[in-house]
């Protein structure tokens, strides 16, 4: 799709939970699943992630919205079916209701080793699962500038957009309080959250030869390896895209289709208004981190800052409000009905408050809490598997 002058293009990872159907845990089988069916083609495979009980299906690119809704169904299906096939079952959520991260496999390869030896004990409690939608600018590099100053305005709406994403209440068999978890988890680890702004691709590259020159990053091919920076927005150097990594794993297609299609429209608005020589305003860090902390907390169901207003808004009101920014955008890229599932998710919560509905309903029929965690695997099973 050309917007502006620019080819813009889509892609997407899903991160998915191997689960045992007995014991409703998480269980470290990805490398039997890979053995039969992975690396099909080189833009359609599956990926071993840091442990053995997560399997990662990434897109090919795709042109639009109805590309990427297909993509899905696509992955989904096929991890399904190869998961059956070994009397597995999988669940897409931000975090497991209960596995113990003490007890998990790793993956086996240098990559991850010196990730764990680098981390020391906190790599190995990173049991967490994301969506990662990736937008591309086209094929010159002299839209690298032009993909970091909109990647910087974007920053803005990642709290936004993990609203609608939240899918991990749950921790080690507790409800936490947040409605994203994971993202807590995630922040231990160095070079993740809120990035600061690079308004051209020479200073992030200065930032990047920094941390390689003081051997914060490793080398590669006589590059530093910026794949190691995990911030909620990155450019990922392996595909030359913009990649918003801030989402939890979304439960339902429609719920992970939604995602992109915001994400899409968000950077889309963004480039007419560069083309227009106009900008988003550029907030400061730390205020946008103050609103990813309501976000993780609250996820829909509070209230987010609007800086402009100096108040606080009701988050459901906020995402409205901005989908009424991007419909004309919507209907012009064919993707209205994905983007406006956003009521849907302010009517009804996002997957976080159903795993929490499921869970008090478990108690109050009389189970206890582990039997009430196992119907929230039952659930999120089931649910990541409609309509595919």
């Amino acid at each position: 799709m050309e917007i502006g002058g620019v080819n813009l293009s889509l892609g997407v990872e899903e991160e998915y939970q191997i689960i045992n159907p007995e014991t409703r845990d998480l269980d470290s089988y990805v490398r039997q699943l890979l053995d039969k069916g992975g690396h099909f083609t080189p833009d359609k495979s599956l990926q071993p992630e840091l442990m053995l009980s997560q399997i990662e299906a990434g897109s090919s690119v795709c042109s639009n919205v109805q590309e990427i809704r297909s993509e899905i169904i696509r992955m989904r299906r096929l991890v399904k079916q190869l998961a059956a096939e070994h009397g597995m079952t999988i669940a897409s959520a931000g975090t497991h209701p209960f596995a113990d991260w003490s007890q998990q496999t790793f993956t086996a390869g240098e990559r991850y080793a010196r990730f764990l030896r680098d981390m020391a004990g906190i790599g190995n409690q990173l049991l967490t699962f994301g969506l990662h939608v990736h937008v591309g600018f086209g094929d010159s590099r002299d839209n690298r500038d032009l993909m970091m100053e909109i990647g910087s305005q974007l920053r803005y709406f990642l709290p936004h957009i993990l609203s609608i994403s939240t899918s991990s209440p749950f921790w080690q068999g507790r409800n936490t309080g947040l409605k994203s978890y994971r993202n807590v988890i995630l922040e231990m680890v160095p070079r993740t959250g809120i990035p600061s702004a690079f308004h051209s691709f020479s200073e992030y590259q200065a930032f990047v030869n920094l941390l390689g020159q003081v051997g914060s990053l490793p080398w590669t091919d006589g590059h530093p390896d910026a794949t190691m920076i995990w911030w909620d927005l990155r450019f990922n150097p392996k595909f030359d895209t913009l990649e918003v990594r801030i989402s939890d794993a979304c439960t339902l297609v429609d719920e992970a289709v939604c995602v992109v299609a915001l994400v899409l429209l968000l950077v889309v608005r963004l480039l007419k208004l560069y083309r227009r020589n106009q900008s988003w305003r550029d907030y400061r860090r730390h205020l946008i981190v103050e609103n990813k902390w309501r976000a993780m907390r609250y996820g829909i169901e509070n209230s987010l800052i609007d800086f402009g207003k100096k108040t606080l808004v009701p988050a459901k009101q906020m995402m409205i409000d901005g989908l009424e920014k991007d419909i004309e955008n919507a209907r012009e890229l064919g993707c209205l009905e994905d983007l406006e599932y956003i009521r849907t998710i302010a009517e009804t919560g996002t997957s976080a408050e159903r795993q929490i509905a499921v869970y008090e309903r478990a108690k109050k029929e009389g189970a206890d809490n582990f039997q009430a965690l196992q119907a929230v695997v039952d659930q999120l099973c089931h649910e990541t598997v409609l309509g595919i």
